[in-house]
């Protein structure tokens, strides 16, 4: 792959996902109330038929035969009864609990009368009240597949099968080197200086396209030694490294020396996307035999986040065992212009009903007001324009803790 040969934009991303699939770690076991956020390594399967014994959806009777029945008991919540024998008999019943065997209907309480001899007469509904052994699942069946996020739902899916602990996925790891002299890390910019927006924000989008975020280092010297060091040194701990700047070729771009000194290989070297450009993903050799990335994203804020959205976030999503999603189709609110061979990602802002797309203002390389007013991107394939009213792609940020891709 050429320096002087952009990848196009959806099969780099397609490139940065399969290295991401290919490298994905094994399974880990957790206990089940720390699993929120995590992804199933393996399909969760039923333990036992669900429910796994007849159960009562009401309060009232467990009777046999015809009425009148004579009470013999109380069945609660918990407990295992003894069976129904005799046509006549009946047990008081509480929602929840098991069905007695022998039983030949339920009556509910509010259907039911009991007479001076302490008899019960009533009638059984239509639709019977208890719910039958595997009414919701089968032992050994497939309740959901290896992939799958698990959320507070999948966890009481979970829980409801007597599982204490899941196979998840390991969580991917992840660095970030800011490199430029330029930077300053503390007070508005001025006398040639600008302040790093990347440093601290690069980290959050990392964490909710499911990284555990380690290290943050910077600005490292623009020397090609500590580029050295500091890459060797996030390696150690981390499975991705990203870098921000040194992606050219100028004076002081000190990444692309720094990779070839460490047997680095290009999956995708430059994109054609704009803005974004340029913008790298590598595969380095790790110490213990098992690959570690590094993405080389612009110095340009708005051109970094294009980068991690193109290659990082299939990536991760390779990594953690996600499929990756296929792009939503919203309506352009207005016309949003093409960048002739390039695919152009326009930040845009949804509407009330998520369905309509407009690009928003200050969308500059070096700007991030834009980005701060988007839901996302608006994708302009290469060599189209969208006109108002067109169906196009939207690769959506994820925006809110609780989202994810």
């Amino acid at each position: 792959m050429t320096e002087s040969t952009p990848v196009d934009w959806e099969l780099a991303r397609t490139l940065a996902f399969a290295a991401g699939q290919a490298a994905a770690g094994g399974a880990e076991e957790i206990p089940l109330g720390e699993a929120d956020g995590r992804i199933l390594a393996e399909p969760l399967r039923a333990l036992t038929d669900l429910p796994a014994f007849p159960t009562s959806s009401i309060d009232g009777w467990a009777v046999r035969g015809p009425a009148p029945w004579r009470p013999v008991g109380r069945v609660l919540a918990g407990g295992t009864p003894p069976p129904l024998t005799a046509d006549g008999d009946c047990v008081e019943i509480a929602t929840g609990a098991m069905v007695p065997e022998g039983a030949t209907a339920l009556v509910r309480i509010e259907d039911s009368a009991t007479g001076p001899d302490g008899r019960v007469t009533g009638e059984p509904r239509a639709v019977p009240d208890w719910r039958l052994p595997g009414e919701e699942a089968h032992r050994g069946e497939e309740l959901l597949p290896a992939g799958t996020a698990v959320d507070p739902a999948v966890i009481g899916v979970a829980a409801t099968c007597g599982y204490e602990t899941l196979q998840v996925r390991p969580v991917p790891r992840a660095a970030l080197l800011v490199f430029g002299d330029e930077l300053l890390t503390a007070g508005p910019p001025g006398n040639g200086r600008v302040r790093d927006s990347l440093g601290p924000q690069v980290p959050s989008w990392l964490r909710r396209y499911g990284a555990e975020v380690g290290t943050v280092t910077g600005p490292v010297k623009d020397t090609l030694d500590a580029h050295l060091d500091a890459i060797r040194s996030a390696l150690d701990t981390a499975d991705l490294v990203c870098t921000t700047g040194g992606t050219m070729h100028g004076p002081v771009d000190h990444l692309h020396p720094a990779l070839a000194e460490l047997g680095a290989e290009y999956i995708v070297n430059t994109v054609a996307v704009r803005p974004g450009f340029p913008m790298l993903l590598a595969r380095v050799p790790g110490p213990d035999g098992r690959p570690r990335f590094l993405a080389g994203l612009p110095g340009n804020p708005q051109s970094a986040i294009i980068a991690l959205v193109t290659l990082v976030a299939p990536l991760l999503a390779g990594l953690r065992g996600r499929d990756l999603p296929p792009l939503p189709q919203i309506t352009a609110g207005t016309g949003i212009a093409g960048r002739g061979d390039f695919t152009h990602l326009a930040l845009a802002a949804l509407d009330a009903t998520g369905r309509t797309a407009t690009p928003v203002g200050h969308v500059g390389s070096a700007m991030l007001r834009g980005l701060a007013n988007s839901h996302g991107f608006a994708v302009v394939r290469p060599g189209t324009q969208a006109a108002a009213g067109d169906s196009i792609g939207f690769l959506p940020l994820p925006l809110t803790p609780g989202e994810r891709p």
